[in-house]
């Protein structure tokens, strides 16, 4: 049990590597997750505002996660330009858009007024 377990973990460590080598999109979103947590240290936020910022990353990180997974799905289904798989890859896109507007306010709403301090 233990042994199935572990190569789920390995599949799954795998899938992370994959998206970091080959999606720039997932780069992104872990360069942004990284400059998140410096501003956090840098500016002292609070726990609660840390906690915040984690479970912005935790979420963006695996919402790109299934985005790529759908997108990379339908690929090997039809390489051809089909409009139902279309519909697939663009509302799975859309999620990651949705999520992405969202955290950008609730970090904005988190990190402007640390960055306002920093100019009065």
């Amino acid at each position: 049990m233990i042994k199935k377990h572990t190569i789920s973990i390995k599949h799954a460590w795998d899938g992370v590597v994959w998206a970091l080598s080959t999606q720039p999109n997932y780069r992104v979103h872990a360069f942004l997750s990284l400059l998140s947590i410096a501003g956090g240290i840098f500016f002292h936020i609070s726990k609660a505002e840390f906690l915040i910022i984690a479970v912005l990353i935790v979420m963006g990180l695996s919402i790109e996660t299934v985005n790529t997974s759908i997108e990379e799905t339908c690929d090997a289904i039809d390489g051809s330009i089909r409009p139902d798989i279309k519909i697939a890859k663009d509302v799975a896109a859309a999620a990651m858009l949705i999520f992405a507007v969202g955290a950008t306010l609730i970090a904005g709403f988190i990190f402007v007024p640390y960055i306002i301090s920093l100019f009065i």
